[in-house]
């Protein structure tokens, strides 16, 4: 997988919380470091996220875009 985004930041994803549209995912990047991205329920669904599996946050500009292999 190749991106734009220069800022790729490797990590685990802590938890899920499912909306009706949106669904806010954290991942943990560090110990005690956090990013909070909120993406579609649709997007969430089709990258089949779940806690613990492992996931890239990459940010660019204002926006935090996650990406899986």
């Amino acid at each position: 997988m190749k991106v734009s985004a220069r800022n790729n930041l490797k990590g685990t994803i802590k938890s899920l919380t499912m909306g009706t549209v949106n669904t806010e995912v954290v991942v943990e990047v560090a110990p005690g470091v956090e990013v909070v991205s909120m993406i579609t329920k649709a997007s969430a669904e089709a990258m089949e996220l779940a806690e613990g599996k492992e996931i890239y946050a990459m940010v660019k500009a204002s926006n935090i875009m996650l990406a899986v292999d």
